[in-house]
């Protein structure tokens, strides 16, 4: 009877969220080492349909490193990166369409349908939802990189996202876009999540990552901080406690908040049922950084 009443109170403790987000869209950002652990996507997917089928209106946006690394190795390609971003020849570009924009995609819809929920892949030969540029870094003499077919969002369908959401499907988005006459361009998985969220208005916004968010100490799990603000983000990136990795995750954050997204949140992906423990429980599992009050 105890575990039937603390069972109940988790429902009651939900019912308050629940009954908040209704509604909402909230944009889910998958990639890294969830992708390649086959148990925690599953409970990630089982989250997502848990999210629609109480109301809320979750949109994925997906990379897939490390399934177009070993597409790339068994195609005898050698991986170059420039400044941390992968540098794509029309090879890669070839290799990165297939494996990301259609079996990833696609399987990963199939997999929510299979759990109980209605998903539609958005990709080339579906629906593109995704349009930009190709994106060229500065060097330090002045001059541009060239990085190959990679690209930068700069336009999102949202109608077609904002129909499926309505009629009850995940939109499933792969971190690609279409460019000037229809060439096909990479794009980094964040940026084009941030992309997505800022389009939509979303309510949150929220990564996936390796780690269960901004830590006092690097090193230790439990120093985890369950909530900052935007200032604060920044003053912990400048006193050094933010640091390395965390750092391009934190600051894009930061953009996205400043793009209009209510809230931006860092979870462990692997943790089971995290997306649920972050939105429906009152501390939440991850770190959540918001906007100041007044901030615009």
């Amino acid at each position: 009877m105890r575990d039937a009443i603390e069972k109940a109170d988790v429902l009651i403790e939900a019912l308050g969220w629940i009954r908040r987000f209704r509604d909402k869209v909230v944009v889910i950002k998958l990639g890294g080492s969830v992708m390649e652990d086959e148990t925690a996507l599953r409970h990630l997917l089982v989250d997502i349909v848990f999210m629609e089928t109480v109301g809320m209106r979750p949109v994925v946006v997906h990379g897939g490193g490390a399934a177009i690394s070993r597409a790339m190795n068994a195609a005898g390609i050698e991986p170059r990166f420039i400044q941390g971003r992968r540098y794509t020849d029309e090879a890669t570009r070839d290799i990165v369409e297939r494996v990301l924009a259609y079996e990833t995609n696609e399987a990963l819809a199939a997999q929510i349908e299979e759990l109980g929920g209605r998903a539609q892949p958005l990709n080339f030969r579906t629906t593109n939802v995704l349009w930009g540029h190709r994106l060229a870094l500065p060097d330090t003499d002045g001059s541009s990189i060239d990085l190959g077919y990679v690209g930068y969002v700069t336009k999102v369908d949202r109608t077609t996202i904002d129909n499926l959401c309505y009629a009850g499907q995940v939109p499933v988005i792969p971190s690609m876009c279409q460019g000037d006459g229809g060439e096909k361009l990479n794009v980094n998985a964040d940026t084009a999540a941030t992309a997505v969220a800022q389009a939509l208005g979303a309510e949150k916004l929220m990564y996936l990552s390796d780690v269960n968010g901004v830590r006092r100490d690097k090193n230790d799990p439990a120093s985890l901080i369950h909530s900052l603000t935007d200032a604060e983000a920044r003053e912990l990136i400048a006193s050094g406690v933010i640091e390395s990795g965390m750092i391009p995750k934190v600051e894009a954050c930061l953009e996205t908040l400043e793009r209009g997204v209510g809230k931006v949140h860092i979870i462990d992906g692997r943790l089971r049922h995290s997306l649920l423990l972050e939105i429906y429980t009152n501390r939440g599992v991850g770190t959540e950084i918001l906007r100041t009050a007044g901030a615009h």
